[in-house]
């Protein structure tokens, strides 16, 4: 007559469990889950963090004074750190933030090269690919352009980075002034929402946002005048001291 080893296999598996306490001995308590949730290993310093917007019209102070100048230094290094020829270095400034930043930034390299690097002002209001859409007339702004940029190593300098359609504007009215033996672009800030593939070679903070924010960069003693301290006589020189908020937009 066929019987089962059914009953023999659960005794034996009953007295294991005895003698380890009432525990299977596969080592699971029964009353768990047979597959627990797993934490997430990755690396919390190489993932991008959730943008933490300030509610609208309210500003969050990303950068101050200070911060603004010790990621200018650093950048200063690695520019230097980066070219061969420091004699061949061309800084030009995008109006209107990136005119105190160049500003800066002259006299952060000359401290390091002891060489007063040129720097030109470049006005890309005309070369901008919406003009044609605008409903009113931009208003042109200054360029000054010391000299050809023939053969120089030229670092394009903006306050803010979002869509790349400045920094492209910037490069196609860079043109008229020469052929440089190449091209980079500084930021203060690169808050992404990139339209163009524009790459930054030298940052000096990233800033996840909402497409609806505000990233204003200005005189940090101004921020409640009406212009808002953002105007390029208003910025002011490399003495100033400056600021970097983000004003939340609607919907955020």
């Amino acid at each position: 007559m066929a019987h089962s080893d059914a009953p023999y296999a659960a005794g034996k598996a009953a007295a294991r469990a005895a003698a380890n306490g009432g525990v299977p001995a596969s080592g699971r308590d029964p009353s768990e889950p047979s597959n627990p949730p797993r934490e997430s290993s990755s690396d919390p310093s190489t993932t991008s963090a959730a943008p933490e917007t300030p509610q609208a019209g309210v500003e969050r102070i990303i950068l101050d004074d200070r911060a603004i100048r010790r990621a200018w230094m650093r950048i200063a290094h690695e520019i230097v750190e980066r070219t061969e020829a420091p004699e061949r270095l061309y800084l030009i400034a995008i109006p209107n933030g990136g005119v105190p930043l160049g500003r800066i930034l002259v006299d952060n390299l000359e401290s390091l090269i002891d060489q007063r690097v040129p720097l030109g002002i470049l006005d890309t209001t005309l070369y901008r690919d919406d003009l044609s859409i605008r409903g009113s007339r931009p208003r042109l702004r200054r360029t000054e352009m010391p000299s050809s940029v023939d053969d120089r190593v030229v670092v394009l300098v903006e306050d803010v980075v979002n869509t790349g359609r400045t920094i492209r504007a910037a490069m196609d009215a860079l043109m008229d002034f020469g052929r440089p033996s190449e091209v980079r672009v500084v930021s203060l800030v690169d808050r992404g929402h990139r339209e163009l593939p524009i790459k930054i070679d030298h940052v000096g903070k990233n800033i996840p946002t909402q497409s609806t924010d505000k990233v204003i960069f200005r005189r940090a003693d101004l921020a409640s005048s009406a212009e808002g301290g953002t105007g390029e006589e208003i910025l002011g020189g490399a003495d100033a001291e400056l600021e970097l908020v983000v004003r939340g937009g609607a919907g955020s």
